[in-house]
């Protein structure tokens, strides 16, 4: 079933971050892939990882799936994120909606609560 499989990508995509397994977290994605957060627009694999490799190594973040949706190739969650920032450990609520093509994210649209932005 499709939406068994778009479900087991998310909480797979959730889990590698949450572990900073940056191999994992990369394998779930489509090359084309593209990841919008707040101001910042992320294209394609070269610029993923990066991107999330700065964001594991600098903030540690943790994710934890609060609930989740799936219609077909789409999911949206709202999760809680844990990271730190400033020596100090922060939550935040969080929507992400997602797309998948072939089980790989191929769209990813993530609010976080407030907002998006670490000032």
């Amino acid at each position: 079933m499709v939406d068994d499989r778009v479900a087991a990508a998310v909480y797979e995509h959730v889990r590698a971050f949450s572990k900073g397994d940056l191999p994992a977290l990369m394998a779930g994605l489509a090359d084309d892939t593209v990841w919008i957060t707040g101001r910042t627009t992320v294209r394609g694999r070269a610029e993923l990882e990066p991107f999330f490799r700065e964001a594991i190594a600098g903030l540690h973040p943790t994710l934890a799936v609060e609930s989740l949706l799936v219609d077909r190739d789409r999911a949206a969650c709202q999760l809680t994120e844990t990271l730190l920032w400033d020596g100090a450990e922060r939550s935040y609520a969080i929507a992400a909606f997602f797309t998948l093509r072939d089980g790989l994210i191929v769209t990813a649209k993530v609010y976080r609560e407030g907002t998006a932005e670490l000032d």
